[in-house]
């Protein structure tokens, strides 16, 4: 397995300045397809209109790479939305995407009704709390897609630093995927950055997949389009840094609880015991337990979804 692991990183692993963008619009213009940049937002006003501003600029009016930015707002009570649309994105609220679905809370299930409110052939997630950011973010996952059709989903890797500290940041990543993947599925054990939430992939490939609609989807993700299109079909990009806003070590917790339940489902299909996780704050009395639920729901491929199937037959 290892060997598989060093020669996949070998053929798979690219870094952006790998592909100019000159050469990936070569790639666009001659297959025709259309990019979706997706940006799932939740209270991120001071740095979503950034992100979609450098986007539009650098590759909507510089080049044509992107057709379409969307930003889907899961209930901000900020000025997320606002913010959003000035600086040029379509805004869509996750509770008018598939109303019939009443939408729970959670980034997956943001990602998975966004499916629906585009149209790329490429559809491109980027977080929506990113700092200083860069555009070859988009170019970077996206230029494997046009240029190579072996490939169906791009993760991005970077440095992610905390507090100052190069390479400290990632800590779920660390403590928890990276020895689930390398214990239950070492083929995955290359992936530097496989919670990462800047990556693309195919509509074609994402929507035959179910999205757990927590933290998990990212694992998820990379799993189920392991086993249904094969290690050689998944590859990454270096983008050089990413900063962006930091969980306390609590909310920390509660993801890594939703992503071992993820891998739980795969691994067994099974039901945990209790699908809850009790944490402790210190209080005025002393330490007291909160205690929160654990995702345990996933949404199924959109190609199962009435609404998404009539929009492909018409």
């Amino acid at each position: 397995m290892l060997n598989e692991v060093e020669r996949w990183l070998a053929t798979r692993s690219w870094s952006v300045t790998d592909r100019p963008l000159h050469r990936i619009m070569a790639a666009k213009r001659g297959t025709g397809r259309t990019v979706s940049v997706v940006l799932p937002a939740l209270n991120e006003e001071e740095t979503v209109g950034d992100i979609v501003a450098v986007i539009r600029h650098d590759l909507m009016q510089q080049v044509p790479l992107v057709d379409e930015i969307v930003v889907v707002d899961s209930g901000s009570t900020d000025r997320t939305s606002e913010v959003a649309a000035a600086a040029g994105a379509r805004v869509v609220h996750r509770d008018d995407i598939l109303p019939r679905i009443p939408a729970v809370p959670g980034k997956g299930e943001v990602l998975w009704r966004s499916l629906l409110a585009t149209s790329g052939d490429i559809v491109c997630f980027i977080d929506a709390d990113l700092k200083e950011f860069s555009s070859d973010f988009v170019s970077g996952i996206v230029g494997p897609l046009l240029t190579d059709p072996e490939v169906d989903l791009v993760k991005g890797m970077y440095d992610r630093p905390l507090g100052g500290a190069a390479g400290q940041g990632g800590r779920v990543t660390e403590l928890m995927a990276r020895p689930l993947l390398n214990m239950h599925w070492p083929q995955l054990a290359g992936f530097v950055q496989p919670l990462g939430g800047e990556y693309a992939a195919r509509r074609s490939l994402l929507e035959q997949l179910p999205f757990p609609v927590g933290y998990g989807v990212e694992l998820g993700m990379l799993v189920d389009a392991l086993h249904l299109v094969g290690l050689d079909a998944l590859a990454q990009v270096d983008v050089g840094v990413r900063k962006h806003r930091h969980q306390d070590g609590q909310a920390l917790g509660r993801m890594s609880a939703a992503i071992y339940r993820t891998a739980q489902l795969r691994l067994a299909r099974g039901h945990m015991i209790r699908p809850s996780l009790t944490q402790f704050e210190r209080g005025q009395d002393g330490f007291e337990p909160r205690t929160y639920s654990v995702d345990t729901e996933e949404r199924p491929p959109m190609v199962e979804i009435a609404e998404y199937a009539k929009r492909k037959v018409a």
